[in-house]
């Protein structure tokens, strides 16, 4: 995907915004104002990538990780992208977003991201990427909402490898 990341909101006045939209929660993603335009068009894309990396809390501190396929193959991050056109100037300002699910139930990526302690101790409200295969980037680009909504899951946890960033 090209832009900038942090996903612009078609209602924003400036390229810049005063707070960060780096992740889009897929359990929402069509009732929020920033995000359910770019789902409800089709405004999907894959932010290529060998590995992800995030922030592994089950110590009760961060330590980042970085996470790969297994098979050492690449995937792509499920995305969104707008485009916001400034009326004073006429410049293009194209943006992106990651689409992230929730990780609680996964072996692997439950300790990811700080949990949330008002959740309780079954709920921490983990989140990860969602990673998507050479066969799932044209559904998720070019099929109707219904269809791109199946690929809106983690992968079991044996499709990753997984390392603590040094």
């Amino acid at each position: 995907m090209v832009g900038q990341p942090g996903l612009i909101p078609w209602f924003a006045e400036m390229p810049t915004l005063p707070y960060w939209t780096c992740n889009a929660r897929s359990e929402d993603i069509s009732q929020k104002l920033t995000y359910k335009d770019p789902w409800r068009y089709g405004k999907r894309g894959i932010i290529p990538a060998f590995s992800f990396e995030g922030p592994c809390w089950e110590t009760g501190r961060n330590v980042w990780w970085r996470l790969w396929r297994a098979d050492g193959k690449p995937w792509g991050l499920t995305g969104l992208w707008n485009t916001l056109t400034d009326e004073a100037s006429g410049d293009i300002h194209e943006s992106h977003i990651m689409v992230t699910i929730n990780a609680d139930a996964h072996p692997l990526l439950a300790g990811m991201h700080m949990p949330d302690s008002n959740l309780g101790p079954n709920r921490r409200g983990n989140r990860s990427v969602i990673t998507v295969s050479r066969e799932g980037v044209y559904p998720w680009l070019y099929w109707m909402i219904e269809g791109a909504l199946h690929l809106l899951r983690l992968k079991p946890a044996e499709h990753f490898d997984a390392v603590v960033r040094r």
